[in-house]
C-alpha cells in the first residue's frame, strides 16, 4: 500500500472521541468575549461547585466521575484540570488570571446540574429546614445537618477565597452574610434539578451578560 493511500485511510478513520451528552447541543452558545466568559460567570460556576463540595464528602471525585460518565473528559480529564478551570474565578487565592472558555463552562454547568439532581432530596430537605427555623425565629445552627453544611461551606470559602478582595473581606467579617451566600447557592442548585434545569441554570449564568 502506498504512503498516500495509507494517509487517506488514516484521515478517513472515524473519530474515537465519545459523543457529548445530549444536553450539550441544547445549551446556547452565547456570544462571549473572544477571551472567554465573564469573570462573574466563572465566579458563579465555581461558587456552585463549592456549595456541592460542602454538601457531600468526596465531591471532587464525584464531579470527575460524572465528567467521565457524560463523556466530558476531553475538557475535564483529571483533578488538576478541574482545579485550573475553577481558578478562573477571580475571587480565588489561586486565581490564574485567565478566562473560562465557553466549552469548559458548559461542561462544569452540566456536571453541577447533574450532581444537584443526585442530591435533590438533601437540598430540598435543607431548604425546608431553613424555612421552618426562620418561621419559628430559631437559629439555623439548631439543625445538625444544616449546620454541618454551613460550617463546611464557611471552611471551604475561607481557605480558597482571597481575603484581600473587598467583597470576600465583607463575607468573612459577617457570619450571617456568608450563611446567606451558602443558602442562596442551595436555591440555585435546586433550580437546576427540575425539568430543563440545566438549561435554566446555564441561561441564568449569562443574565445581563448578553443581549
Amino acid at each position: 500500500m502506498s504512503q498516500s493511500s495509507a494517509n487517506v485511510m488514516s484521515n478517513e478513520a472515524p473519530s474515537t472521541q465519545s459523543p457529548k451528552p445530549w444536553l450539550w447541543d441544547n445549551l446556547p452558545n452565547y456570544p462571549v468575549s473572544v477571551r472567554g466568559c465573564s469573570s462573574r460567570t466563572a465566579q458563579e460556576i465555581d461558587l456552585l461547585l463549592l456549595a456541592l463540595e460542602a454538601l457531600e464528602l468526596g465531591s471532587s471525585e464525584q464531579m470527575l466521575a460524572t465528567a467521565k460518565n457524560l463523556n466530558l473528559t476531553d475538557l475535564i480529564p483529571n483533578r488538576v484540570a478541574l482545579w485550573r478551570l475553577r481558578c478562573t474565578n477571580p475571587w480565588r487565592r489561586s486565581y490564574l488570571r485567565r478566562y473560562l472558555e465557553l466549552e469548559p463552562a458548559k461542561a462544569l454547568t452540566i456536571i453541577a446540574a447533574n450532581r444537584s439532581r443526585q442530591l435533590t432530596f438533601l437540598i430540598r430537605q435543607l431548604l425546608l429546614v431553613e424555612q421552618q427555623l426562620r418561621e419559628k425565629d430559631l437559629p439555623l445552627q439548631q439543625n445538625f445537618r444544616l449546620n454541618w453544611y454551613l460550617e463546611r461551606f464557611r471552611t471551604h470559602f475561607r481557605s480558597r477565597m482571597n481575603p484581600r478582595r473587598a467583597r470576600i473581606a465583607e463575607y468573612l467579617a459577617s457570619l450571617d452574610q456568608l450563611d446567606e451566600l451558602a443558602l442562596s447557592l442551595l436555591r440555585k442548585l435546586l433550580f437546576a434539578t427540575g425539568s430543563a434545569g440545566t438549561q435554566r441554570l446555564w441561561c441564568s449564568l449569562f443574565d445581563g451578560e448578553v443581549r
